[in-house]
């Protein structure tokens, strides 16, 4: 385990300076429920975890920004200056910090120089768990930091967004930058993403863990169907709104879907519709079986969601149904289901702690035998949000 005293120590060796440097930490974060439903203006129930993002950084003199991360060494130091912050495909992983840079420096804050940065992250690569927006919202705090620049939260959260949409190219929603912006320790966060009103839920596991499973499958968000997935429920509002004032698929109830989705003529469309606005109202009961302390309720809305995002919007792919489907036979398993964006990446499971260990060895004999590859897991503890932290955090 390393201290942030180590982490000084890498970044004084790989910048060639004796300056201590300030450090920032942005967590990941998982979803419990309501996957796919952020960018059609509905429900999601986010929670910043204890995985995340490492930022360390001092001001230079001069207008350069020296960019550094111990997760891809063999990329070297990656330079850029203040003047000119367009991306550029060789900057790589860089590109997400300098968006921020670009756009807070649009936005009116005061960048006055340059700035080295060091990046660790333990966010498992390409796993779905919002490693972009972890690392967003920890350079929009360590800017904060070391510029004295006070910047709203939800401004922040909301040039993030912009950072994916515009800067890199990906339609996603809101919800990865809000929950690692927002992340409140041992809560999940209910998100309406049309109007971002929200609150919290405290979640009690006592007996249970949270398990995060990961495939190992990479995914490559910008390059997957996610897109595509967007336009498809862009078109189902486009038939609906031929008879119904909406503004987007979250205003609807099932029962006015129901009423109305022959409108909707394509028969694949009308399916990505049906579990936006499912996935919606299992969010809002999700919700309110958290706060009532069911967890065995809650995590059967877990199951039905997966089963949602498999036969309707088409997101889960053999590797995550595999890890679902056999975790829902297992003794002491409540409820699982894939997050992120699909296609790879994770699944998680609320398991009854002393089951844990046994229901990751079944898991892995499945999934092993049919794909050859062992599955990674994760015990996840939920956090706060984007924060500057102290010296002795063991990393």
């Amino acid at each position: 385990m390393k201290t942030a005293e180590n982490f000084t120590k890498d970044f004084q060796n790989i910048f060639h300076t004796t300056k201590a440097p300030r450090i920032f930490f942005a967590p990941g974060r998982i979803n419990l429920i309501g996957e796919h439903t952020d960018y059609n203006g509905a429900h999601v129930f986010p929670a910043a975890i204890s995985y995340g993002t490492y930022c360390l950084g001092t001001k230079r003199e001069d207008q350069k920004l020296r960019f550094y991360s111990m997760n891809f060494p063999e990329k070297g130091m990656i330079e850029c200056d203040l003047s000119d912050l367009s991306f550029n495909e060789k900057h790589d992983w860089a590109n997400y910090p300098k968006g921020i840079f670009l756009y807070l420096i649009e936005n009116g804050f005061h960048i006055s120089s340059g700035a080295d940065i060091f990046y660790y992250g333990n966010i498992p690569n390409g796993a779905g768990l919002s490693s972009s927006a972890s690392i967003e919202l920890a350079t929009g705090v360590l800017v904060e930091g070391l510029y004295a620049e006070k910047i709203n939260r939800m401004e922040l959260i909301k040039l993030g967004q912009k950072v994916e949409n515009h800067y890199i190219g990906v339609n996603s929603g809101i919800m990865d930058q809000f929950a690692v912006g927002m992340g409140k320790e041992n809560h999940a966060m209910l998100l309406n993403c049309d109007t971002l009103e929200y609150k919290y839920a405290p979640i009690h596991l006592s007996n249970h863990v949270i398990l995060i499973i990961n495939t190992n499958k990479a995914r490559k968000l910008a390059d997957s169907k996610y897109n595509e997935r967007h336009a498809e429920c862009e078109a189902a509002l486009r038939d609906l709104q031929k008879k119904l004032r909406i503004n987007s698929l979250g205003e609807l109830t099932k029962k006015e879907f129901e009423e109305y989705k022959h409108l909707i003529t394509n028969s694949t469309i009308r399916k990505r519709a049906k579990h936006v606005v499912y996935e919606n109202e299992r969010t809002l009961k999700a919700f309110d079986q958290l706060q009532q302390g069911n967890l065995e309720a809650f995590s059967k809305l877990l199951n039905d969601s997966h089963i949602s995002l498999r036969d309707d919007y088409e997101v889960t792919g053999p590797e995550l149904d595999t890890i679902a489907e056999t975790a829902w036979e297992l003794d002491g398993v409540l409820g699982a289901r894939m997050v992120g964006g699909g296609f790879g990446g994770c699944a998680i499971a609320i398991i009854e702690k002393d089951k844990a260990e046994a229901a990751k060895e079944q898991i892995n004999a499945v999934y092993q035998e049919k794909f050859g590859i062992k599955a990674t897991f994760y015990t996840a503890t939920i956090g706060d949000g984007a924060k500057e932290i102290t010296k002795g955090v063991v990393i």
